[in-house]
């Protein structure tokens, strides 16, 4: 049975990939900050699709936290795949870098870089013994598009780009992804951007599908957007 660590999996994309992966079969340990929903998402999975969900509620910037996940994991019997999709924005609503609060900017690369760089490391050992051992790092447009007001938010998704391709180049044996859902409809884009209207946008629910295609057509390492891997002509940058 495969396994795998989904961060940030209580709402969202993350609950999403999660629900994705139960539907396939795969174990899952689903990492979120608020217990009480995360472990309503895991028992609605374990009603749902019959797979066993442990829910380990915490912050994937403790170091405690990212290793009671690996430990959970080991415990289901190894790591398949490892979803690196928790993150913060840094300022919520998003403000210019000329007022970027600086505790924002720290808590942003605590979070959304240095923790995934920490399940990277702490959980190798089981990738490396995975005949399929797999990272999913979800990027972001910013990351490569100067965006007024995303630049903090973009800053760490750059920096977690860059880590992938490096990774990737160091660990030729495992699938190393990171990739960019697109805009969607989450609370974090509406916390982003109170004012925009996000009707228009995809559910998360819709985009998980796509993104796992990287694991289902085991496509090569590198940076993919959820445009491009649903066949849409690349170009018209999203977020």
């Amino acid at each position: 049975m495969s396994v795998a660590i989904v961060t940030g999996a209580s709402r969202g994309l993350g609950r999403a990939l999660a629900g994705e992966l139960a539907a396939e079969g795969w174990d899952l340990v689903l990492s979120a900050r608020g217990a009480t929903a995360l472990e309503e998402a895991a028992a609605g999975l374990e009603r749902a699709e019959g797979v066993r969900v442990v829910a380990v509620a915490g912050d994937v910037s403790s170091a405690a936290h990212r290793a009671a996940l690996v430990a959970a994991a080991r415990g289901l019997g190894g790591l398949d795949l490892l979803v690196n999709n928790a993150g913060v924005l840094g300022a919520e609503p998003l403000v210019p870098l000329a007022v970027q609060p600086v505790a924002g900017l720290r808590e942003a690369f605590e979070v959304n870089v240095l923790g995934p760089l920490g399940l990277v490391q702490e959980g190798l050992p089981l990738l490396r013994a995975s005949a399929a051992g797999a990272v999913l790092n979800i990027s972001s447009d910013a990351a490569v598009v100067p965006y007024a007001t995303w630049g903090a938010y973009g800053a760490t998704k750059a920096a977690v780009d860059l880590m992938s391709a490096v990774l990737a180049v160091e660990e030729p044996e495992l699938r190393v992804w990171w990739a960019d859902p697109g805009s969607m409809r989450t609370r974090m884009m509406a916390a982003a951007e109170p004012g925009e209207d996000l009707a228009g946008l995809p559910a998360p629910e819709e985009v998980a599908p796509v993104l796992l295609r990287l694991r289902t057509q085991d496509l090569p390492s590198g940076r993919y957007t959820a445009e491009g891997l649903a066949g849409s002509p690349a170009g018209g940058g999203t977020r």
